[in-house]
């Protein structure tokens, strides 16, 4: 989810709703040879681009709609704190509804497609979003508040790139070593006998293809919107499941113009559906009892809360939920290239990732070095319009994780960890704070135990191997992990004992369609991306 970012040369003076972060001492930045700092102009991209109707409508059975009894709720840029829409806010009847058209939609059309054909109408979806890129890209900064050039160069890519991956499976289920057509349905097929898979589909070789679970009630959160959606719809829909998707409240804009792209590629009505609303809307998807299988990417709390509801119901589930993921620093690894890391760790989306490396942990003896340079590294981040290509730090997504992150900060302080931040004035309007980076913190911190989901660092020290794994590994979470150092074996030797779903290696927030992502214990289970999440939607 992240391009690596550039080295700044320097930080320009502040523009209209932008603002530079300025070193300390009063300098503007890393000077020319001819001792005249670097500036950057203001780069905004057009609004233009998109029309943001007034209203929005539910997407339901292939048609947009208004919610059942009628209301709506506002959709806000956080950056400005302009209204952009008033969305409609779906309730039980309108869930009802959803369920009803993917059930049907399965059932008549989809379930029993071959998969060739399936794989057509991704493959139309993933082209269409890359001819609107722009587009998307522009409304995903106005509705997020994420620069463009993350939206532009990460978010919208590598939603394309899961729908392109997941079409190429749609006509290789048997041979994925997945389901009915691995094991039974092989032996049966060599006499004959068993039941295939969808519309008595079996391979060339006799091998019957894996069946698809039905009804796919899907909840994402906002701080990916459109990747998130692409993340559950790409694998559901090839492997033959019908969807019912709940984008968060705080940015439906993006999952909405998503279901126009599937009435532009002719989807089949009620194969994707689209349900706009709160936590209750939330709440009525998973607990309906027409849903096969549900997916959920979000917080710890709501993710436990789900799992309740669901235990006992025969309901498939995969939660992607926290993590306070470690960011391990040998004093044998390249300084610059691990301060690259750090920030792309961290400060990527303003903080709002969940695998973000918010516990930096620095050997001892380069623990002052590294700690220099990440401090020279922030003071020259741009923060501010999300629109400008320039800015590299964009607003807070609502009042209430700005508050949430607000009163962790505070906590830190509070329990002695230094804070630091580079001289960082923030607009008057909108939700945002600067860099944060604490030091001197104890792993009894809540700073270090609790995940801030924000621009906020934590670093501790170690002094050998084998107390950064203990640290790292002291907390409930388990969803990724970096290591920086030179030496090969000293990173098969920390990912062996790293108790983490991914771990990267002198690199960080890497990511690819083809390669599965999750964690285990707090973090959630299941697997998203490559063969393993395809599994999640077939009956394996």
């Amino acid at each position: 989810m992240a391009g690596k970012r550039g080295q700044r040369g320097g930080a320009a003076a502040p523009q209209a709703g932008e603002v530079a972060a300025q070193p300390a001492g009063g300098a503007t930045g890393r000077t020319a040879s001819a001792g005249a700092a670097w500036e950057y102009a203001p780069a905004p991209e057009s609004r233009e681009i998109v029309s943001i109707s007034a209203e929005y409508g539910l997407f339901i059975d292939g048609d947009f709609g208004p919610a059942a009894d009628g209301r709506q709720f506002p959709t806000i840029n956080p950056a400005t704190e302009e209204p952009l829409a008033q969305v409609a806010l779906a309730g039980e009847a309108d869930t009802g509804r959803a369920v009803t058209a993917a059930r049907r939609a399965y059932e008549r059309v989809w379930g029993s497609m071959p998969g060739a054909e399936r794989a057509k109408y991704l493959y139309r979806i993933a082209r269409i979003l890359q001819e609107r890129a722009r587009e998307f890209a522009v409304l995903e900064s106005i509705d997020n508040g994420k620069p463009i050039r993350e939206s532009r160069d990460v978010d919208v890519p590598l939603a394309a790139a899961h729908f392109f991956y997941h079409a190429g499976w749609a006509d290789k289920l048997e041979f994925a070593g997945l389901g009915p057509g691995s094991r039974a349905d092989r032996a049966a097929a060599a006499d004959g006998a068993g039941e295939p898979g969808p519309a008595g589909a079996r391979g060339a070789d006799g091998r019957a293809v894996p069946r698809p679970l039905g009804v796919a009630g899907q909840v994402i959160p906002w701080n990916f919107p459109l990747l998130m959606a692409a993340w559950k719809l790409a694998p559901a829909l090839a492997a033959g499941n019908t969807c019912v998707l709940k984008p968060a409240e705080t940015t439906p804009l993006t999952a909405l113009l998503l279901a126009e792209v599937c009435q532009q590629a002719d989807l089949p009505p009620g194969v994707v559906n689209v349900l706009t609303g709160a936590g209750g809307t939330g709440a009525a998807l998973v607990g309906h009892p027409g849903v096969d299988k549900v997916a959920f990417t979000g917080s710890t709390e709501v993710g436990k809360e789900i799992s309740r509801a669901v235990a006992g119901t025969g309901k498939r589930l995969t939660l992607e939920l926290g993590g306070k993921a470690a960011n391990v620093v040998f004093d044998d690894a390249p300084v610059d290239q691990a301060v690259e890391g750090i920030v792309n760790g961290i400060f990527f989306n303003q903080g709002h990732v969940c695998c973000a490396g918010s516990r930096l942990l620095v050997q001892e003896s380069v623990a002052d070095i590294v700690t220099e340079r990440l401090r020279d590294r922030l003071a020259v981040l741009r923060l501010g319009d999300p629109l400008d290509k320039n800015t590299d730090i964009g607003a807070i997504n609502s009042r209430e994780q700005l508050d949430k992150i607000t009163a962790l900060s505070a906590a830190g302080e509070a329990e002695g960890a230094q804070r630091w931040s580079p001289p960082c004035p923030l607009p008057e309007r909108g939700y945002w704070f600067p860099p944060t980076v604490f030091t001197g913190v104890s792993q009894s911190y809540r700073i270090a135990r609790e995940e801030i989901f924000g621009p906020v660092l934590s670093v501790l020290t170690f002094r050998t191997p084998e107390e950064a794994v203990t640290k790292a590994n002291n907390t409930p979470y388990g969803l990724s992990a970096r290591v920086w150092t030179e030496k090969g074996s000293r990173i098969l030797w920390m990912a062996q004992r790293l108790r983490a779903g991914v771990v990267w290696a002198n690199t960080y927030n890497r990511f690819d369609p083809a390669s599965p992502f999750g964690g285990y214990r707090e973090s959630g289970f299941g697997r998203e991306g490559g063969r393993h999440g395809l599994a999640a939607y077939l009956d394996a």
